[in-house]
């Protein structure tokens, strides 16, 4: 009995490592399965995204493309800056209408340079623009637009007109001073148009 129990073992161990095996060869398929659903799932929802993109697009072709900085204004002193985030363009009064044409809703770093032709703003990676002073209609402070939400008041939201549109540009400046600075130049360079406004 001894001598048979010696030669079954290694069968009997050999057995139970095959069966390890076999058990680890079918996990594997399983997690690879959980793999490529998800996959799956994250592709149809980047398709999905993009064809929703697509579709904004479409609807806002209509939109002009806002003005080019002037040359002139690269070199111009202006009368406030602020660094930051330029979060992206919405529809005015709708904070989850981002306007796809032009780039306009693209969130990057960038710089607001309020100069007496209007607001430059300037960004990495998109092309620049201008909101000229004669489109600006309002300037207030909010939590943020679609694609960024931050502290109360945290974010300066511009108004502004982009041909027959109203839209509104959020941005987040780096520095609490600088963000105080800009905000209280805006505010005194709309504030005459809203006068005249008012009184037409």
């Amino acid at each position: 009995m001894t001598g048979r129990a010696a030669l079954t073992a290694p069968a009997e161990r050999l057995g139970v490592e095959f069966s390890l095996g076999t058990r680890a060869t079918d996990m594997t398929g399983t997690y690879l399965g959980y793999l490529g659903i998800t996959v799956v799932i994250v592709a149809a929802l980047v398709l999905l995204i993009w064809l929703g993109w697509r579709g904004r697009k479409r609807r806002q072709k209509d939109l002009p493309a806002p003005q080019e900085v002037p040359t002139a204004l690269l070199e111009a002193e202006p009368r406030a800056a602020a660094e930051g985030m330029v979060i992206g363009t919405v529809s005015a009064g709708d904070y989850l209408d981002r306007v796809a044409v032009h780039g306009l809703g693209v969130r990057t770093n960038g710089r607001l340079e309020v100069h007496a032709q209007g607001v430059a703003v300037f960004r990495a990676g998109a092309p620049n623009y201008l909101i000229g002073a004669a489109s600006l209609e309002h300037v207030r402070t909010d939590r943020g637009v679609v694609g960024k939400f931050v502290e109360r008041d945290g974010a300066v939201i511009i108004g502004w007109k982009l041909g027959e549109h109203s839209v509104e540009t959020a941005f987040r400046a780096r520095h609490p001073s600088a963000h105080q600075e800009l905000l209280a130049e805006l505010k005194s360079f709309i504030r005459p148009s809203d006068e005249e406004s008012a009184r037409s």
